[in-house]
C-alpha cells in the first residue's frame, strides 16, 4: 500500500465523520421543529421566529467572535462584561456627551476591539494561558462599566432613532407584513462577514493554521504574535457589537447585564 493511499484514508474517514455530524445536527433541528410546531400551531409562524431569532440575536453575535478564538485553541471568558463596558461607552457618548449615534456605534466597536486586544497582548505577547488572561479582563471590564457608569444605567430616552438599530426594520418598510428586527439583520450580516473572513482571508487562514499547529505555523515564517493579537481584537470587536445591539434593544446600557455570558 502506498504512502499516499496511507493518508487518504484517514482524510476520508474525518470527512465522513464531519459530514455526519452536520446530517445528525440538522435533523435533530428539523425533529425539534415538527414536534414543536405539533406541540403548538403558533411555534412555525414568521412572528414567532422572528421573536426567537431576535432573543438569541445577541448570542449570536458573541458567539461568532467567540468561533474564531476557539478555532485557534484559546478561550475568551471576557465577552459579557466587554459587551457591557461598549454599551457603556455606547451610552456615554451618545446620552452624557450628546454626540451623534454614529460615533456612539463607532466607540462602541472601538471599546470592543481595543478590549480584544489587550487580550491579546497579555496572550501572544506575555505568554498568559488563554483563560487567566481573559479573566483577568473579564473583572476589568466589570468595573470599568460600574465606574463609567455610576452604578447606574444609562438611558437612550433623548435619542429615539438609537433604539431603531435593533428594534426597527428596515425591511418592514418595503414589505410591512414581514417586520423581521434589524438585530436579526445585523445577527445574519455578521455571520457573512464572519463566514467571509474565516473562508476568504489571510486572517481566517492563519487563524485555522494557529488551532492545527500553532509552532508550524511560527516555523513556516507567520508572526503569529501579531495575527493571534488580531484574532482576539476580531472577536473583541464581535462583542462591541452585541454591546450596542443589546443597549439598542433595551434602550439603555445597563452596566450589570454581563454576567452569565462567559461560557
Amino acid at each position: 500500500m502506498t504512502t499516499t493511499a496511507l493518508t487518504t484514508a484517514p482524510r476520508r474517514s474525518i470527512l465522513r465523520s464531519n459530514a455526519t455530524q452536520m446530517i445528525l445536527a440538522f435533523t435533530g433541528l428539523i425533529i425539534l421543529c415538527v414536534v414543536f410546531s405539533l406541540a403548538s400551531p403558533i411555534f412555525f409562524t414568521f412572528s414567532n421566529i422572528s421573536s426567537i431569532l431576535l432573543a438569541t440575536a445577541v448570542n449570536g453575535i458573541l458567539a461568532l467572535g467567540v468561533t474564531f478564538i476557539i478555532i485557534t485553541g484559546g478561550i475568551d471568558l471576557s465577552v459579557g462584561t466587554v459587551m457591557t463596558l461598549s454599551a457603556v461607552m455606547t451610552g456615554m457618548v451618545v446620552t452624557n456627551w450628546g454626540l451623534p449615534v454614529p460615533l456612539g456605534v463607532i466607540a462602541g466597536l472601538g471599546t470592543g476591539a481595543f478590549a480584544g486586544w489587550i487580550n491579546g497582548v497579555t496572550i501572544a505577547k506575555m505568554k498568559i494561558p488563554p483563560f487567566i488572561a481573559t479573566l483577568g479582563t473579564m473583572m476589568i471590564a466589570r468595573g470599568l462599566s460600574l465606574v463609567i457608569s455610576g452604578v447606574a444605567p444609562i438611558y437612550f430616552n433623548d435619542t429615539p432613532s438609537f433604539g431603531k438599530i435593533a428594534m426597527g426594520s428596515i425591511v418592514g418598510l418595503f414589505a410591512p407584513n414581514f417586520t423581521i428586527p434589524n438585530a436579526v439583520l445585523i445577527l445574519f450580516g455578521a455571520a457573512i462577514i464572519g463566514s467571509i473572513i474565516l473562508s476568504k482571508t489571510f486572517l481566517g487562514r492563519y487563524n485555522v493554521a494557529l488551532g492545527s499547529n500553532e509552532e508550524a505555523t511560527r516555523l513556516s515564517g507567520v508572526n503569529v504574535d501579531a495575527w493571534k493579537m488580531a484574532i482576539y481584537a476580531l472577536g473583541g470587536t464581535f462583542s462591541g457589537l452585541a454591546g450596542v445591539v443589546i443597549a439598542s434593544r433595551l434602550n439603555s446600557a445597563q452596566p450589570a447585564l454581563g454576567a452569565g455570558y462567559e461560557l
